[in-house]
């Protein structure tokens, strides 16, 4: 999403070229592309499918059909997680704990589903500003809640500094998950401001911004977290750029990180 102006066969052609050996993936590109298609390509290409994104959206209607939908594209992409963006209060609706009720109740219907396939579901918890409209889980504790009800191996969390770095306490939330082999996924994303109309494609490139990026970094690591890291920026700006120059400015920042 970083860099979604790039088609999916350069995007994967760049990664190769610039040594970067995996692609978080979001399922309205690959759709348009083709599941069967895409997979191939990113596999022929050597790289790894270090996520699909995403599931969820559990108090709308037609959840459950979108979402074993989406567990099935994550299975022929070969990628072992599917994160969650939960989904926001129900039309008219305003109990935050009834709405993360019907969020634990949906996950608990299909992770034994993802579980047959091999694939983890990640519930990723939210800044609170989208606990309206997007995602009633707003605090790791609160995915962490969730996602202990169910075996690590079928449901666990996603760790996105975006929108953790705010919370006093995410670090020992971060120790809980990474203790009990619950960190599916860890995003990078820096928070600058003022935030764009909207909110949502506000995420500044890495080292811009107010999150202390080489401490989470460190602190994930600290809980044994091994996997890929991501990046993944909502940038109007950075959209309407060279998407290959984006791409390799956010490279470099990263490993500035």
């Amino acid at each position: 999403m970083t860099v979604r102006q790039l088609p999916l066969p350069e995007l994967v052609a760049q990664c190769v070229r610039l040594g970067i050996p995996g692609i978080g993936l979001w399922r309205e590109p690959v759709r348009e592309y083709g599941v069967e298609a895409a997979a191939a390509l990113v596999r022929d290409a050597g790289l790894a499918v270090t996520t699909l994104c995403r599931g969820g959206f559990f108090t709308s209607d037609g959840w459950e059909a979108d979402n074993r939908a989406a567990i099935d594209e994550a299975a022929a992409l070969g990628t072992d997680t599917l994160v969650l963006v939960s989904g926001g209060l129900p039309p008219g609706g305003r109990d935050l704990a009834a709405a993360r009720a019907r969020i634990a109740d949906a996950i608990g219907a299909l992770a034994p589903y993802a579980g047959e396939r091999g694939v983890r579901l990640a519930i990723e918890p939210l800044h609170p500003m989208y606990a309206s409209d997007r995602c009633a889980v707003s605090t790791l504790d609160q995915a962490l809640d969730i996602a202990e009800r169910f075996p690590a191996d079928q449901v666990g969390v996603v760790v996105d500094t975006y929108h953790l770095w705010w919370d006093d306490r995410a670090p020992s939330a971060v120790a809980r998950a990474g203790a009990a082999g619950r960190i599916h996924s860890f995003q990078l994303a820096d928070w600058t401001t003022p935030l764009p109309a909207g909110v949502l494609n506000g995420r500044g490139q890495l080292g811009t911004g107010a999150i202390d990026l080489p401490a989470w970094c460190a602190l994930v690591a600290e809980a044994g977290y091994e996997g890929p890291v991501e990046v993944e920026l909502f940038n109007d700006e950075l959209w309407a750029r060279d998407g290959v120059e984006v791409l390799e400015e956010t490279l470099k920042a990263f490993l500035e990180v």
